[in-house]
Order: structure tokens, then sequence, then C-alpha cells
């Protein structure tokens, strides 16, 4: 694919997802750094337009326009279930836009393709692991996939999978418009903030979902304090379907709770203050688009102790250090991680940040501008209104 010469006037994207800030979580940061990087780097107008409340702020009205590190954010009503909220309103907020760039497999996905004879914009999405993070309604989800989906993704002039993982599952149902952007990850937020020295300290970050099977480290965690009490683990995160009492009381349940800390949402300045704590960043989740709170792990200087779920082998075997484990064996699993433990003095956490550099946001942005810089030379060779060719 060849780059065309941007137009005359800044290239007018319009990002489209139903959470944004101030939701937190890796969408919600993947949409704000692609955008902001697009302004402040590449000169591409990038708004952002989503929804007016946040699933994480219940009963908390949001404003309908508003802005973050420079990016304009626009938000609409909606009703329906939160998984596949209904927002017909997004139609209103395309114009003047050259190329609409949704993200997740949802409400917007379809709705655009189906709608696409009316707005007339180029349209790409990215998939972010699609709608596959949990085993719920499988079976429907499959079907939904097959025959939906899939006729979705003919009206699109690019399906952009996050990861190799995500070009295998849509490669069953697109291949003519299929191409691969792994994500990035902001790798400055938390740089170099790992424990100066090795501490017998794991740090979990991320949603509190389902999908993360956060109460699975605590018989873990019982474990490596029977073989050494001076492990700890700090939980930091906001609430997405599995709340901070409930994991509070799974960690008394397993008799661990003085050695947890559950923060909250917290803020990037306290997360990074509970990453100086730790040494290790352990994740349990069944399921990841693409894992980009692994990554930030690693800009901080954190050891990766991850399951084998294939975004974090991929991740593992580029970064050379960390360890898969197993959430359902916590006994062999505490001595495994104790043994590494006990190996490190401190080289891990240089080789962490070394790992985390080919990460950055820079040049995931440059292939997403040069595809909407293609993108909208080819939407220029017909007048808006009538249908797209695609």
């Amino acid at each position: 694919m060849t780059t065309a010469a941007p137009p005359t006037r800044p290239l007018k994207v319009v990002h489209v997802v139903r959470q944004f800030w101030p939701s937190i979580g890796g969408l919600e940061d993947v949409v704000l750094n692609l955008s902001a990087v697009q302004r402040q780097t590449h000169g591409i107008d990038a708004s952002v337009v989503t929804l007016d409340t946040a699933h994480q702020l219940p009963g908390q009205q949001l404003l309908r326009n508003d802005t973050t590190r420079g990016v304009p954010i626009r938000r609409m009503a909606w009703f329906g279930p939160k998984s596949y909220p209904i927002a017909p309103a997004v139609l209103g907020m395309l114009r003047g836009s050259d190329v609409v760039h949704v993200h997740c497999i949802d409400f917007f996905f379809d709705y655009l393709a189906l709608t696409k004879c009316l707005h007339g914009r180029r349209l790409i999405v990215s998939t972010h692991g699609g709608f596959f993070h949990t085993q719920f309604a499988r079976l429907l989800k499959l079907v939904f996939f097959n025959t939906v989906t899939r006729l979705s993704s003919k009206f699109y002039d690019s399906v952009v999978a996050c990861s190799e993982a995500d070009a295998q599952l849509f490669r069953r149902i697109t291949r003519r418009n299929l191409v691969t952007i792994e994500n990035g990850a902001d790798i400055d937020k938390f740089r170099d903030s790992a424990a100066p020295t090795p501490q017998r300290v794991l740090v979990c970050f991320g949603r509190f979902a389902s999908n993360k099977r956060i109460e699975t480290l605590f018989p873990l965690l019982g474990e490596l304090r029977r073989i050494n009490p001076a492990w700890r683990l700090i939980i930091a995160g906001a609430e997405a379907g599995v709340s901070a009492d409930a994991l509070e009381a799974a960690a008394l349940n397993a008799g661990v709770g003085p050695a947890v800390t559950i923060s909250v949402r917290p803020s990037d300045a306290e997360l990074r203050a509970l990453i100086g704590q730790a040494s290790y960043f352990i994740c349990a989740s069944s399921y990841e688009g693409f894992g980009i709170a692994a990554v930030e792990a690693l800009s901080a200087g954190l050891v990766p102790i991850l399951t084998s779920i294939p975004p974090f082998a991929r991740l593992l075997c580029k970064a050379g250090l960390g360890m898969f484990y197993d959430p359902d064996d916590p006994a062999t699993e505490a001595r495994r991680i104790e043994e590494m433990a006990s190996g490190n003095d401190g080289h891990l956490r240089e080789e962490a940040m070394h790992a985390a550099a080919s990460y950055g946001w820079e040049a995931v942005t440059a292939s997403y501008v040069n595809l909407y810089h293609h993108l909208a030379a080819r939407n220029r060779a017909w007048p808006r209104g009538r249908r797209a060719r695609t």
C-alpha cells in the first residue's frame, strides 16, 4: 500500500467507541492515545464520539461536549443493554468526516455498516478482541459472529485486527479487507516506576472483570505466603462486573486479607505509587484482545507472570522474560514463582523496560494514518451522499 498525498485541509477522522474517558481501561487508553498522537504528531483532525454515560460511574451524567489531552469529545444518549448500546444519533455526528474509525464489534459496527448508503463515509473498524472476552452465551455469539458480523464486515473498507489472535479469528469471516495493526501502549505513563530493588510484591491492574479471574490470585498468594510470608498482592482498577467488596471478601475467605491491597479507580499518579511497591505483574485472564496492561507493566520494569493465552504467549516470546502460570494449580505455581524471585537480583527490571520499547504508539499511529490517507484518496473519487463503492 502506498501513502497518498494528504489533502490541503487536515484529514478529519471520527473515532466511534461506546466507552471513553473518564472510563478507565485498555480500550479507552487505545482510543485516547491513538487520537491524541494523531492530532499532535500527524496533523489529523481526530475526535471521539461516544456515549453520554460511563458504566464505571453510574448515575453521573457526562458533558455532551468535552475535551481531554486536546481531543474533542462528543457524547450522545443511548438505550438498551450495555454490551450492545443503541445510539442512532451517531449518524448526525459524522458530518464533515473523511474516515470513520469504529472501535469494537458492537451496535456502532453493525449500524454504520447498515447505513453506509446514507452517510457515505469510508469505514474502518479495530477489532479489539471482538466479543469473545467471556464464555457467556458463547454459542449464540458464534452464530451472531458468523452471520451478522460477517455481513457487516463486507461494508467496511478495512477490518483492522489488533492482534495476531484477532487476525486468526476474523480471517474466518473476511479476508478481502482484513489487515493487522497490533495495538500499542502508553509506555511513558508508568515508565521506570517499579520498585527499584526486588520485592516479593505482585501487582494486578486493569478492569475488575470476570474474564480477569482476579479471585484466583488469592489461593496463589496463600501458597506463596506459606513459602515466604513477605509476599503481598496489590489489585488496582475499575469495577466492571466484579466489585471491590466481592474481591475483599474472597481475599478474607482465602485467609490472605491483610496481605492484599485493593485500590478502586486510582489516578495514574496513585497507580504509579502502587506499582512502585512491586516487582511482578500478574494476570490470570482467560481472554485478552491484546493485553495492554501487561505492556504497561513491562515499561514500569515489572516482571510479567501471565496465563498462556495467545496474546500473552506472543508478548512473553517477544519480551524474552517472565513466566506463564496456571491459576488452577496454585501450590505448584507458587513454588515456581518463589524460585524465580529467589534468582532475581534486579536485572529483570531493566530487561522488562527494554522489552517494552517496541510497543510505543508512534509506529502504530503511523500505520493507521497511512491507512486513513489511502481511504481518503479513494473517498474523493465519488461525491458525498451517494452510495460508497466498497
